[in-house]
């Protein structure tokens, strides 16, 4: 009887094999289908990379506007300084000569003689008068004077830095020929902002060179500057 038995389990040796061969496709296949999910999928992969570029574009976009809108202001503000200094225009002179009337006579004396010499004492006059009027005209004239409109962006040397002190460090750089205008922070990285700040220079007495290194002497604040934008007013 076991012999028998012994016999039946040879008998069912392909029916194993069969079981067994079929296991091993499917777990074949499964590991495919893991390899498969593990690999990187090219559009997710290029989708992330167009809106990153989007991104970037677009916070590049929304600085040049910042820094438009900045210029625009401190225009503004020049234009509306320069209007309270209103110009008094000189009237016109009223400039008739004088008209000299000659009676007829018959004493033989020369009348027209007597009158040429009237005529050029008047033009004389009037000429003097054109002259000076002319020449006060000239004086009250404003002299055209060069001014560059400038934004400069200072960085401070990490996130621990105070802003707001150091905006007021820089404002205190005065000289002649100097006028600051409005400020922002712009944020950069890691909780880091600088400090974009516009200001309008005469360029006979404000040199730009010297404007940068005054406010680089705040080291206690100050990393660097650069200049964001440059334009005439």
């Amino acid at each position: 009887m076991s012999a028998l038995a012994h016999e039946k389990v040879w008998l069912e040796r392909t029916v194993f094999n069969d079981a067994e061969r079929k296991y091993y496709e499917s777990k074949s296949k499964m590991d495919s289908v893991a390899t498969l999910a593990g690999a990187p999928n090219p559009e997710i992969a290029n989708r992330l990379d167009r809106l990153e570029k989007e991104n970037t574009s677009l916070k590049k976009t929304i600085d040049d506007l910042s820094n438009l809108i900045i210029s625009l202001q401190v225009r503004v503000e020049t234009l509306e300084s320069t209007s309270k200094s209103s110009i008094e225009i000189p009237k016109p002179t009223s400039t008739t000569a004088p008209v000299t009337k000659t009676e007829d006579s018959d004493d033989g004396v020369d009348l027209f003689g007597s009158d040429d010499e009237e005529e050029n004492e008047a033009a004389a006059k009037l000429r003097e008068e054109r002259l000076a009027a002319y020449n006060a005209k000239k004086a009250k004239k404003p002299v055209l004077i060069a001014k560059s409109n400038i934004i400069l962006d200072v960085k401070p040397w990490d996130d621990e830095t105070d802003m707001t002190a150091m905006e007021q460090a820089v404002r205190q750089i005065t000289t002649d020929g100097l006028l600051w205008g409005a400020a922002k922070l712009v944020p950069l990285a890691y909780g880091i902002h600088k400090l974009q700040i516009s200001c309008v220079v005469e360029d006979d007495k404000v040199s730009i060179d010297w404007l940068t290194e005054e406010i680089e002497k705040l080291e206690d604040f100050v990393q660097s500057v650069d200049i964001a934008a440059f334009n005439k007013v």
